[in-house]
């Protein structure tokens, strides 16, 4: 049961925000009293309806004792008690910690593993996989830096995407995906295994991490790469290096200063996804055992094109319908993950 004083603190502070919001006259703070007021809304008419259901309940209750009234009542209860599980778990679930970065747009960044040729050709298959769902989500996709082989595959691509509640969608992509295929290159029809690794990043902002210039080294180069189609003769790459913690990052475009722009971009992303995972390390052991636990090391999904399958090792599901998922269908492994990250911190809650 969640405590009718926790819900009370919820109610009062909604009722509190609706009053002060029609005196206030500052631009900045109206605009933060009233992004918190749209957040509580919801959990506020989630409250509302079970506290309205209860009060059906205690009035069947009450119903039991007139012999004439009990038949109804009872079967009254019956409806209520079977609509109050659901309730319940939808204002816990509203009580929740949300996820500052679940809003945001996501750096999404995928590299060939081990496989050679066939995991560049398969890292290259997920990004389509990922570019077509975003497509048919209405999201834009950018892509910042890509290194392509002769044969099409991808060794590294790194892409924003921009859209509603990108990052809350993407975020359980991070980690090794594994395919199983008979290569396009091998004549004797053997099965082949690869691997890319795939990381999904909150976009950060400026205001989210300051980078002093002393921090930085900035070094300009020619652009190489077999098959990349933004190679050039001119000495426009740039390549930052941010000395604290070694990080590197390139940007090969026909502008230098577009490069800056981006590698500084994908270097602040870098920096604040660093933040979020010491905090993660932080918190309670009990967290290290949730889907989103950001370890990017880990095995998560393995495509089987011979079997026509998918499975995501995390969640234990299994798809028999590798063909609409490679083309971006993603949607039933999404949903799959973040109900059962909702249901690791649902069980938290109840420690």
């Amino acid at each position: 049961m969640i405590p009718e004083e926790r819900l009370e603190q919820i109610v009062g502070r909604f009722a509190f925000l609706e009053a002060k919001m029609a005196t206030v006259t500052t631009p900045a703070e109206l605009a933060s009293m009233g992004r918190e007021y749209a957040e509580l809304r919801p959990v506020v008419e989630t409250i509302q309806a079970l506290r309205a259901l209860n009060a059906r309940k205690h009035q069947a209750k009450a119903l039991l004792a007139d012999p004439e009234m009990k038949a109804l009542a009872q079967d009254e209860l019956a409806e209520i008690e079977g609509e109050l599980p659901e309730i319940e778990r939808a204002v816990m679930l509203s009580l929740l910690p949300k996820d500052a970065a679940d809003s945001r747009p996501a750096i999404l960044e995928i590299r060939a593993g081990t496989g050679g040729d066939e995991a560049a050709l398969f890292a290259a298959d997920l990004f389509r996989m990922y570019q077509r769902y975003a497509e048919g989500r209405g999201w834009k996709v950018e892509v910042l830096e890509e290194s392509l082989t002769e044969l099409g595959g991808v060794k590294e691509i790194i892409a924003v995407l921009r859209g509603d509640n990108v990052f809350a969608r993407m975020k359980f992509e991070s980690g090794v995906h594994r395919v199983q295929r008979v290569p396009t290159t091998e004549s004797g029809g053997r099965i082949h295994t690869s691997a890319a690794t795939v990381a999904v990043l909150p976009e950060a902002e400026e205001v989210d991490i300051e980078i002093p210039t002393t921090d930085i080294r900035i070094d300009t180069m020619r652009a190489s790469g077999a098959g990349g189609q933004h190679v050039n003769t001119t000495d426009s790459a740039v390549r930052i290096t941010h000395l604290p913690t070694g990080i590197v990052v390139t940007s090969s475009e026909k502008s230098q200063h577009q490069n800056r722009a981006r590698a500084m971009q994908v270097l602040r992303t870098r920096l604040y996804d660093l933040q979020r995972q010491q905090a993660d390390d932080e918190r309670s052991a009990a967290r290290k055992g949730q889907v989103g636990s950001g370890d990017r090391s880990e095995r998560i999904r393995t495509y089987n094109f011979p079997q026509g399958r998918v499975t995501d090792h995390r969640i234990n599901l299994t798809l028999y319908r590798l063909d609409s998922v490679i083309a971006g269908d993603i949607d039933e492994l999404v949903e799959g993950l973040r109900a059962a990250d909702q249901a690791a911190k649902l069980a938290e809650l109840a420690l």
